[in-house]
């Protein structure tokens, strides 16, 4: 049975609070001129949940008279790019006991508004650059917001009628904090991408969530840390890296990687331009900042940064490590990073909204692509959903995660139950990635069932499409999407962006793929684009690309 017992119980802002109490001096964020040691991040953070307190924002309902898809906290919004507000802002609001969630900072004013209207936030905190498509949606808030707090930034915006400016709130506020206990029941909130859909918040007891994929289990060997004094020991004989944060924010494996490393003492670096990726600016503040680990999001964001290598001359003499999460990582980009930065050791993560980290995968294990070691309380669940198979298991089944799991999805029971079932009086989280474990445990995962293509009666899955073409030469990225076909009912379409001077032959790419994968799997049609739309994180953004195989059958 999986070991799930603790000493202690875990609050996140509870956490931040006890490791700048051990080690209060030690630089904590660095963004542009800005750096903060851990306690005056803790300080910051705590003015600002005085300035939420005293707008009456914070718990108003426990736990324990809840069901798994309600709340009774006060929700914070965190319309933010990467920058020490986004975390101060999520510290902030765990110690005024609200529970802040992700906005993505990419949507226009119909998707910002079903997003704030679904999670109804008593405060919202944004960048002035996202000012004006925040005030067009204001209006059309069913609850409006009591506190709106606009960080300054180069954008010059104004301040939007009822903002107050950030720095400001900060400076007027109780730098104690207020006179609230958080709980280890309170909540995080983590909204899904809504790249095959819409966005859904996902809610976690923050206890659970920290011991799943947010610092509650140490780095290589999953062992739990069991309470604020083990919690302490591991930040004074931590890792204490210079950690490059990449991805956005506002994306749950930012948002977790962030606390793993808060909680082994190390210090987080924000590149210059937190808007866009740009590699230069990342491989000079990696040599500046002497950083020693970053992660990214798949192909689509190494690419870029290998190409950036190659063209200039940066010292990367400190880097030792970089982890790819949230997108599958191909087998011709990883000999590209091991080629260009032999001494690196590259590990793949696998995890969700719906299950924090599950499985990990190393460039020094051995594994073959798209197998993963499980972590505790990782499992296959049958087609049913009604056992969990052993190990050496016929066919495939659905990835499950046990143990620590999400409450469910806010506002939406019905979902909550077909993702959280019960099995054999046990609660999983299934969220839709088919997987098979061998017999030796080794867990090889095809990829999300949502975009999975059935055409003439077989499943085939977009991810290992995407990986039997992205090795061909010239591929800067691809993304592949089922459409309608009369005579298939649907058909494989890959959506590629080629590199300048690279020649569109669609039938060399697909006979490149048939070395990979079975031939009934091989793209239908080949449409070249200039650009592969993706989420700010490099996920791939599935309905953009079912968009563009559609409008190409019809031209």
């Amino acid at each position: 049975m999986l070991d799930t017992h603790t000493d202690d119980q875990f609050n996140l802002g509870t956490v931040f609070t006890t490791l700048a109490e051990t080690l209060p001096d030690r630089e904590f964020l660095v963004a542009k001129e800005r750096r903060l040691t851990y306690a005056e991040t803790a300080e910051r953070a705590r003015r600002l949940a005085s300035y939420l307190h005293s707008h009456g924002l914070g718990a108003t309902k426990e736990r324990s008279v809840l069901g798994g898809h309600e709340s009774g906290q006060s929700h914070v919004a965190l319309a933010l790019y990467n920058g020490t507000e986004y975390l101060e802002g999520m510290i902030g609001s765990y110690l005024a006991r609200c529970a802040p969630f992700n906005v993505n900072y990419r949507y226009v004013g119909e998707e910002l508004s079903y997003l704030l209207n679904d999670a109804r936030p008593g405060a919202i905190i944004f960048h002035a650059r996202l000012a004006p498509v925040l005030a067009e949606v204001l209006h059309t808030l069913a609850t409006p917001p009591v506190v709106l707090l606009q960080v300054a930034d180069d954008s010059g915006e104004a301040l939007i009628d009822g903002a107050v400016d950030y720095e400001e709130a900060l400076a007027s506020a109780d730098p104690a904090g207020p006179p609230v206990e958080p709980s280890p029941d309170d909540l995080y909130i983590l909204y899904t991408g809504g790249t095959t859909g819409m966005p859904k918040g996902v809610l976690w007891r923050q206890h659970d969530i920290f011991m799943s994929a947010m610092g509650g289990r140490k780095i290589g060997t999953w062992e739990m840390v069991r309470s604020y004094e083990a919690l302490r020991d591991g930040a004074i004989n931590g890792f204490g890296l210079k950690v490059l944060v990449l991805p956005p924010l506002m994306h749950g494996a930012a948002q977790w990687a962030s606390y793993i490393m808060a909680c082994e003492g190390s210090t987080l670096v924000f590149a210059n331009n937190p808007r866009h990726m740009d590699p230069a600016d990342i491989w000079r503040t990696v040599e500046k900042e002497k950083v020693n680990t970053f992660t990214v999001v798949g192909d689509a964001t190494v690419r870029p940064l290998l190409e950036e290598l190659d063209r200039g001359d940066y010292d990367t003499s400190t880097l030792f490590a970089i982890g790819n999460g949230g997108a599958p990582l191909t087998a011709a980009v990883r000999a590209l990073i091991t080629e260009r930065l032999p001494n690196v050791l590259i590990t793949d993560a696998v995890g969700s909204s719906e299950t924090g980290a599950q499985m990990s995968t190393s460039s020094a294990s051995g594994e073959a692509a798209g197998s993963f070691q499980p972590g505790p309380g990782a499992l296959v669940a049958n087609e049913e959903l009604t056992a969990i198979l052993e190990p050496g298991h016929e066919g495939m089944g659905w990835l499950a995660q046990g143990g620590f799991v999400p409450l469910g999805y806010l506002g939406d029971a019905e979902k909550s139950a077909r993702t959280f079932p019960v099995i054999d009086d046990v609660r999983y989280s299934i969220p839709g990635d088919r997987a098979r474990q061998h017999a030796d445990g080794i867990v090889e995962l095809f990829g999300r069932d949502s975009v999975t293509i059935n055409s003439g009666g077989e499943k085939i899955f977009a991810e290992e499409v995407e990986a039997a073409i992205a090795g061909y030469p010239g591929v800067v990225d691809v993304v592949v999407a089922g459409r309608a076909s009369e005579r298939w009912g649907q058909e494989v379409v890959a959506v590629v962006h080629l590199s300048d001077g690279s020649v569109q032959d669609a039938a060399a790419i697909t006979e490149h793929a048939s070395a990979h994968i079975a031939r009934y799997k091989l793209p239908k049609d080949v449409v070249f684009v200039d650009h592969i739309q993706r989420s700010p994180s490099g996920k791939a953004d599935y309905r953009w690309a079912k968009e563009i195989a559609e409008a190409a059958q019809k031209a």
